[in-house]
């Protein structure tokens, strides 16, 4: 985790996200990346082909570097090297495409969750980078001076789609030295006797070399309840997820348990794209 991603509205669920990557920069020698989008006010390149709109875009993009000038060298940032970026592009297709092409090891975003028509018809920013980033996304919902990982939860099928992601995962326990506890949540539509389960757990992280972890098998309604349930009796310090990434209908009826997790979780998120 030397390079470090962090998206930024100037917002103060922005800024809890950015004391988070800034310990985590500490902790690693690493480097962040502020980076703001500055949407366009019209959809299309009309926005910037009219003399009239140069303008204003220009004083809007100047104000926003100012910004993004204060916040490197304030004094949650000391220390870090920072590089700054304002992009005119949508927020969350500019995000994807600077992560990709700018070797990011990690991405770190502010997100206060959404609820009802919001999050069904509209969705943040944060939920939509997670569903696509090929880069792990760490979600972080409130202030926090000390941010340490100690109980680590990962939630998964532990099926063979999910070791690709699962190496990164050992990689970022590994940064925190945490615990990981390995879940599997069962659900009435979805059972599994324990002996079943279990032989998928051991049979799937037999592949690896991880020593500090412990097997859990939780019964839920459903697996975002489990997750959450499961968290809060071992008082985890985060929750970690692969996703799928489910695109247009298949997104609209099955839904993704990772933006549930980060749009309804109270502790940190992190996810992990298969």
């Amino acid at each position: 985790m030397k390079k470090i991603l962090v998206p930024t509205d100037f917002s103060d669920h922005a800024e809890y996200a950015l004391k988070v990557a800034a310990q985590i920069a500490r902790k690693n020698n690493g480097e962040i990346v502020l980076l703001h989008m500055l949407e366009l006010p019209h959809e299309g390149s009309d926005a910037i082909g009219s003399g009239h709109d140069i303008p204003e875009i220009i004083f809007f993009k100047k104000k926003a570097e100012e910004r993004l000038d204060e916040i490197a060298n304030s004094n949650i940032l000391s220390g870090i090297s920072v590089t700054q970026i304002t992009k005119l592009e949508r927020a969350f297709d500019g995000i994807l495409n600077f992560s990709g092409k700018d070797e990011i090891d990690l991405i770190v975003m502010g997100s206060h969750g959404a609820s009802g028509f919001k999050e069904m018809f509209i969705g943040s920013n944060t939920e939509k980078v997670v569903r696509h980033s090929e880069t792990p996304v760490l979600v972080i919902k409130k202030d926090s001076d000390n941010f340490t990982v100690n109980n680590f939860v990962f939630a998964s099928d532990f099926t063979d789609e999910a070791k690709k992601p699962f190496k990164k995962v050992i990689e970022f326990a590994n940064e925190f030295n945490a615990k990981i506890h390995l879940l599997m949540v069962n659900t009435p539509n979805n059972f599994k006797s324990t002996s079943v389960a279990e032989k998928m757990i051991n049979d799937f992280i037999a592949s690896f070399d991880i020593n500090n972890y412990s097997t859990h098998i939780y019964n839920d309604v459903n697996v975002e309840k489990g997750i959450l349930h499961f968290a809060k009796s071992v008082n985890a310090d985060l929750i970690g997820i692969s996703t799928h990434g489910r695109k247009g209908l298949s997104h609209f009826f099955n839904g993704s348990i990772s933006e549930d997790l980060v749009n309804h979780a109270k502790r940190p998120v992190v996810t992990f794209k298969i």
